[in-house]
């Protein structure tokens, strides 16, 4: 007796498996052509649930790091919290616990006089022992001094072989432009990275990064954005800044996707399968500090 053929529907799942696996047994046989080829693949994964949203995002996060310099997220010369070489105690330490920051600059006559990095952590003698014969340059640690073009892939690799965890980074002209830290980049692969020192930022909506650079939440309500930027977003259909983007986009975005309204450039920094969260916003012109 003759088997019946199989039906339809199975044949489908079939097929469609085996288009999967061709594609899976394809990444890894051979190098895929090109990244959208490799992203292609991981997608397809994720559709099939071989991973969630979570996993996908941080390997998306980890290709665009391979593409990306160091003068795309560092913090900014105006932004850095420093100490000077001639500080006493009772001048940097209220700064130091004010900033939350466990690395510190330390500069001489200027921004571009670099003379090491404090550790929190070094200060512990002092407040166990007193300030006598205390000198802060004793206890400063070697300062590493990369260019804005290093790609962040690089550093990362840099800084666990040498298992060193912020760098001053310099301009063409040899000046001190900013500061990277392993954090930064790591919050490019898996998002925002929070500790407890991060509270009064969390309860912001907008965090100025530049003069003309935000990381805004996407559930900013339009009049308060309206107000710190001087825009004039409608709030008649919409009462976030993430319900504007999404009718602007005309789907929901993923990473690193990016729209410009009525002037203002929106970059997605991160989002899930159902809503948009955090946003970097370039405005049209310079916004003071």
């Amino acid at each position: 007796m003759n088997e019946e053929p199989p039906s339809s529907s199975h044949s489908n799942g079939r097929h469609q498996e085996k288009s999967w696996l061709d594609k899976l047994m394809q990444a890894f046989s051979a190098e895929p052509k090109s990244r959208e080829e490799l992203l292609d693949i991981i997608k397809d994964a994720a559709e099939n649930k071989l991973l969630d949203q979570e996993a996908l995002s941080i390997i998306e996060g980890a290709l665009d790091v391979s593409e990306q310099q160091v003068r795309e997220i560092m913090i900014p010369r105006s932004q850095m919290v420093v100490v000077k070489v001639g500080d006493k105690p009772e001048d940097f330490l209220p700064k130091a616990i004010e900033s939350g920051h466990s690395r510190f600059p330390v500069i001489g006559e200027s921004a571009d006089d670099i003379k090491g990095i404090l550790l929190a952590k070094d200060l512990l003698p002092l407040i166990l022992n007193g300030q006598e014969d205390f000198v802060l340059e004793n206890i400063l640690r070697p300062a590493n001094i990369i260019p804005e073009s290093k790609r962040l892939n690089v550093l990362l690799r840099e800084f666990r072989e040498n298992r060193y965890h912020m760098a001053l980074v310099i301009d063409e002209y040899g000046g001190i432009s900013g500061l990277v830290t392993i954090e930064d980049i790591l919050e490019e692969i898996v998002g925002e990275i929070e500790d407890e020192t991060d509270e009064d930022i969390d309860d912001a909506y907008i965090r100025q990064v530049s003069d003309k650079d935000f990381i805004v939440k996407a559930l900013t309500p339009i009049e308060e954005f309206n107000q710190h930027f001087r825009a004039n977003f409608s709030d008649d259909e919409f009462d976030t800044i993430g319900g504007i983007l999404m009718r602007a986009f005309g789907h929901l975005p993923q990473r690193n996707e990016a729209t410009e309204v009525e002037g203002y450039l929106f970059r997605v920094l991160y989002s899930d399968n159902r809503q948009i969260h955090l946003l970097r916003l370039t405005t049209p012109k310079p916004i003071p500090h």
